[in-house]
């Protein structure tokens, strides 16, 4: 009968956990479209693969009502399960416990997981949705946030590491996101900012909205923290389960490989005319792309920013690879400092986790400009240069047309270690457009000619 009771209480205690903040507050998550930290972790995992742990820890803090007020979980739920059948820890904060306010235990939490995935070698995803640092528990909620970016770094290349925002992540929260891999943000419920709204009032007399200071679309297009914006929280979960199958769960292991649906000797006359014939005739090197790769298989990552530069995972014969190609649609392809950062993490990702590197080149330089200048060109320039350099996976490039002056060298190209590269018949690979070459070259001449124009262009 004792035996019976202790199982009855842990029924009990079990079934207290699951109900969060109650059903007034789990309504008005719902009201605002938003799911429950649970159904959040049931939708993203395999169905019934989640084991969850620590299900009953509670806070220890006692000063400003506090010890009156203990739930189940400390707002966050965290564990174990599979997607599409591999292991994978993940934790999903629970805004209606103190608004996912994260505290001691909460964040001994999240830690307990992220010690565990660096030991089995697992990625780790966090569904975010927080209001910060738990201001009752002082310092110590600081220290929780300072122990979990400790984890993201040691964890930095070493298992995949994946953020999903799906709610509040203000302050301080920000930062371990901002490390980790890959962020995801869902539009018109998530938002991400290291000052809010009231504050910036307060301090510059600038109004904004949540919206425009940190929304989705903001990070996703003009700040660049986010790589993905998707259109709800389904979708955001989407992502996470399509980006994982073409990583690998750790660093020491290769990236999944997939039945190949699509033969590897296809040919596509389209390829033969696609790149135009004219060297400063836009075209779109997505199109390129998708019909190199196998059918389906283009993921793209970070496609509303720097979009001079496309970084994404695609397919060859079922095996993952990452794509970096210059865009000639847009800025007729330049390299400038927001599209230099873009794919310096993104090669320097593949790198850290066994991903080959295809690298589709049309680029006719950097981009000129005092503010680029300002902004740190050579510094972000370099960046791009550096990861290219010390990149130690398979590297294969082709130039479509233009390959011109340092461009050329940061784009993968044999020099720095390239291990194939191609030409294809339109290709260019010059210090220069012939334009400024003629300039130089026959400068003199040019001045001292009857007609300099008429003369500029026999040359």
């Amino acid at each position: 009968m004792a035996g019976d009771e202790r199982v009855e209480e842990l029924r009990r205690r079990k079934a207290l956990a699951k109900l969060g903040g109650g059903k007034e507050r789990t309504n008005a998550q719902r009201a605002k479209g938003k799911r429950t930290a649970r159904e959040r972790v049931e939708l993203l995992l395999d169905s019934g693969s989640f084991v969850e742990m620590d299900a009953f820890v509670e806070h220890r803090t006692t000063e400003f009502g506090m010890d009156q007020k203990r739930i189940a979980g400390d707002g966050v739920v965290t564990g174990h399960g599979t997607i599409d059948g591999r292991t994978v820890f993940v934790f999903s904060q629970d805004f209606t416990v103190f608004g996912g306010s994260l505290g001691e235990m909460h964040a001994n939490k999240i830690v307990k997981i992220m010690d565990m995935a660096m030991k089995v070698g697992a990625p780790v995803i966090g569904l975010n949705d927080s209001g910060g640092a738990r201001i009752q528990e002082g310092v110590i909620s600081l220290g929780g946030y300072a122990e979990i970016f400790y984890r993201n770094v040691l964890a930095s290349g070493v298992v995949p590491q994946i953020s999903a925002i799906l709610g509040p992540c203000a302050g301080g929260a920000v930062y371990s996101p901002a490390m980790t891999d890959f962020i995801i943000m869902a539009k018109g419920t998530s938002n991400m900012f290291i000052t809010g709204p009231g504050v910036i009032k307060a301090v510059t007399g600038e109004s904004v909205t949540f919206e425009a200071l940190g929304g989705a679309l903001t990070h996703a297009e003009k700040s660049g923290v986010a790589h993905f914006a998707a259109e709800d929280e389904a979708e955001a979960l989407r992502i996470v389960r399509r980006l994982l199958s073409y990583l690998p769960s750790n660093n020491v292991d290769d990236p999944p490989v997939l039945a190949a649906e699509d033969d590897a000797n296809r040919m596509d006359p389209e390829l033969a005319t696609i790149v135009p014939r004219e060297p400063n005739k836009p075209y779109d090197m997505l199109e390129v792309i998708k019909r190199i790769v196998d059918r389906g298989s283009w993921f793209e990552v970070h496609g509303l920013w720097a979009r001079n530069i496309v970084v994404g995972f695609a397919r060859l014969t079922g095996h993952p690879i990452g794509i970096v190609a210059n865009q000639p649609k847009v800025l007729a392809g330049t390299l400038d400092n927001t599209s230099s950062i873009k794919a310096a993490r993104f090669v320097r990702f593949c790198d850290s986790f066994n991903i080959p590197l295809l690298t589709l080149v049309d680029v006719p330089g950097f981009l000129p400009g005092s503010d680029q200048e300002y902004g740190g060109i050579i510094r972000n320039g370099a960046k791009l240069l550096f990861a290219y350099c010390e990149s130690t996976v398979p590297k294969v490039t082709i130039v479509t047309r233009k390959a011109y002056g340092g461009a050329y060298d940061v784009m993968s190209s044999k020099h720095i270690r390239g291990d194939f590269n191609f030409a294809w018949p339109s290709a260019e690979l010059a210090v220069m457009g012939p334009e400024g070459a003629v300039q130089i070259i026959f400068k003199k001449e040019i001045e001292e000619a009857a007609d300099p124009a008429k003369r500029e262009k026999e040359l």
